[in-house]
């Protein structure tokens, strides 16, 4: 006679079974107002894909947010090493937001069309979150506040954003600080401004990487700078073909272009004497 073998009673194994009173993984996460946030507005399939999409793109430029104002805090302190952690943190994170393209590359012409009249006006250029890290980390366009301008609460971060140094601004200053001179002109340049490239910039930075072992965390510091800048230029070239393969040249509905506006991005460089010093060395 075979033995009957009681099924598996998970309370044996210790975890918590009753919740009265108790905070659970759904109340620590608030789940319950995140999962009932998406509310398609038409009946087509495919616009929940478009909602968690871009929601979930938006929570993870809010922790990208999070870590750059942190780098650039222990930046300012001199403390590099936990900032090298968070920097590195910030460009994987710019991998998963790369990643979340292929799923959404899955949704057909054909499919956005049958909801893209519903998002009326709304467009991923109206992103403060998106215009916040492209603050934060030195591309600065004073334009690019126009879209916020009717949401306080969205412009307010960005021109407080617009009188802190951006995360290239402090690591010229340390390029400063660390021996190797950086014009000052550079240094005590208008920090709302956009960056312009300079050359003795390029040159500074070329005295990191020529001897890489005597000014080691700078050469890291710059390193870390631009695989940020890398996962973060192919995010760009990754919306653009996303977008030219849904919509191919439509203009966007927020009133861009589409993708002839998206390509121009690409040509923007975030730290550009860092990549001009590579065709020197």
């Amino acid at each position: 006679m075979t033995e009957q073998k009681c099924p598996f009673n998970p309370e044996d194994d210790g975890p918590q079974m009753r919740f009265d009173g108790r905070m659970s993984y759904s109340d620590y996460l608030s789940l319950d107002p995140i999962l009932s946030a998406q509310n398609p507005v038409s009946d087509a399939h495919d616009e929940m894909l478009f909602i968690i999409q871009h929601q979930t793109s938006e929570l993870w430029m809010r922790l990208a947010i999070h870590e750059l104002r942190a780098a650039r805090k222990l930046l300012l302190a001199g403390e590099t090493r936990p900032a090298f952690k968070m920097l590195s943190r910030v460009a994987r994170i710019f991998e998963q937001l790369n990643n979340a393209w292929d799923v959404l590359r899955t949704m057909t012409p054909s499919d956005y069309t049958t909801f893209r009249e519903t998002l009326g006006q709304s467009s991923g250029f109206q992103s403060w979150q998106y215009r916040l890290v492209e603050f934060m980390v030195g591309n600065r366009n004073k334009a690019m506040l126009k879209p916020h301008a009717h949401r306080e609460e969205y412009v307010g971060p960005l021109m407080a954003e617009l009188q802190e140094p951006s995360l290239y601004d402090v690591a010229l200053r340390a390029l400063n600080a660390g021996g190797i001179s950086v014009p000052d002109d550079v240094l005590n340049r208008d920090l709302s401004d956009a960056y312009h490239a300079n050359d003795a910039v390029m040159q500074a930075w070329s005295v990191v990487y020529k001897d890489p072992s005597k000014y080691w965390e700078l050469y890291e510091l710059a390193e870390k700078l631009v695989d940020f800048e890398d996962y973060f230029r192919r995010w760009r070239f990754n919306h653009v073909t996303t977008v030219e393969r849904i919509i191919g040249f439509k203009r966007g509905t927020g009133g861009t272009s589409g993708t002839s506006y998206l390509r121009k991005m690409l040509d923007v460089e975030i730290f550009p004497e860092l990549w001009h010093l590579r065709t020197e060395l």
